[in-house]
């Protein structure tokens, strides 16, 4: 091909580089809003359900998001009235007691002590001293750590007011999100996109539904469970019971894996409980996996289990928390697409 003006091509090409940089970068900034957006979007897709619901039973559109927003409001409020108190005391109680262990002098002894009914001495001994200098060593990054560490809760805060806000807009203004995009679909196409993108939603919805369902379940029993074998700090390892049961196949197993393990610190649990604790979230995860979550699931989304593990993986690795949640929906959603659309093209030719 002969190129009659290479200065216009190469000013054409500079150009266009030169603007996929620019948006590569716009997006990297906006990128903590829009992980707010696609946050407060799931969640408003998770409750349309309920709204759609509310709307059959003749209720007005206003009337129904306001009956949601309050239930969900509501109960919120309630279980943060309900647990803050214990959540504080309890860990009032364990900064109580590290502080304690602290001002004794003598928690590296009472830990060697304990260690040695499990490991030999010389190893001990050869971990305290790598312990001592890694922390002398890096003091200036601890601090740097705590620091970032309080300014991260904040900015947490902080976005979880957006995230409300931008959550309650999109719950009231779906039905009129929704025709601004059915609108830029032809119009002799209109009625099978119309058609897909509700079916997307209502999976989406379905499944933020049913992941919070787990999720309660599992923190309830938790609770009861923690309480009867008198585990230390029983409320806020439901808290963590509850929240990891949000994130699919990880969440469970990183939330029994912290609880195990607090189980296991000197003073407050014992490595019986510990044992315990991980046999019983062990039973856990296979009645949830085998027993809860299909019955729960099966209508949300049809997803194969191996699109399913593959899905959650690489959400997470792309976005994160965000990537984890979503990652299942969004397979779902491909696999409507592949069976409604690609499918029955690839019949006709």
């Amino acid at each position: 091909m002969k190129i009659h003006n290479p200065f216009r091509v190469a000013l054409v090409a500079t150009l266009g580089v030169g603007l996929g940089i620019l948006l590569l970068q716009s997006v990297q900034t906006l990128s903590t809003i829009l992980l707010y957006v696609g946050t407060a979007l799931f969640i408003a897709l998770g409750l349309d359900p309920v709204v759609s619901w509310l709307e059959r039973r003749r209720l007005p559109r206003w009337a129904a998001v306001l009956i949601t927003l309050v239930a969900v409001l509501g109960l919120f409020t309630g279980i943060v009235l309900i647990i803050l108190p214990v959540l504080i005391e309890q860990i009032t109680q364990l900064v109580q007691r590290v502080t304690t262990i602290v001002n004794q002098g003598t928690w590296m002894d009472d830990a060697r002590e304990w260690l040695l009914v499990y490991f030999q001495a010389d190893a001990i001994d050869q971990v305290f001293s790598n312990l001592q200098d890694w922390l002398l060593g890096n003091l200036d990054l601890i601090g740097e750590s705590v620091v970032g560490l309080t300014l991260g809760v904040a900015n947490g805060v902080f976005g979880a007011f957006i995230v409300l806000i931008l959550m309650i807009y999109f719950t009231a203004s779906t039905p009129s999100l929704k025709r601004a995009i059915y609108q830029l679909a032809p119009a002799s196409k209109r009625p099978t996109f119309v058609s897909l993108a509700d079916q997307i939603t209502d999976s989406v919805g379905y499944y933020v539904m049913g992941q919070v369902s787990l999720a309660l379940i599992n923190g309830a029993l938790s609770l009861v469970f923690l309480n009867i074998i008198q585990a230390p700090f029983p409320a806020v390892l439901a808290v963590i019971a509850f929240l990891g049961s949000m994130i699919p196949l990880v969440g469970t197993i990183t939330g029994s894996t912290i609880i195990a393990l607090t189980c296991l610190i000197p003073g407050l649990g014992s490595p019986t409980t510990a044992l315990i604790a991980a046999v019983y979230y062990l039973i856990y995860m296979q009645i949830e996996a085998y027993v809860l979550s299909p019955r729960i699931m099966s209508r949300a989304v049809s997803v194969p289990g191996g699109v399913v593990v593959v899905a959650a993986l690489s959400g997470g690795a792309l976005l994160g928390l965000l990537g984890a949640l979503i990652a299942i929906p969004v397979a779902a959603s491909i696999l409507i697409i592949y069976r409604q659309v690609v499918i029955p093209r690839m019949n006709e030719r």
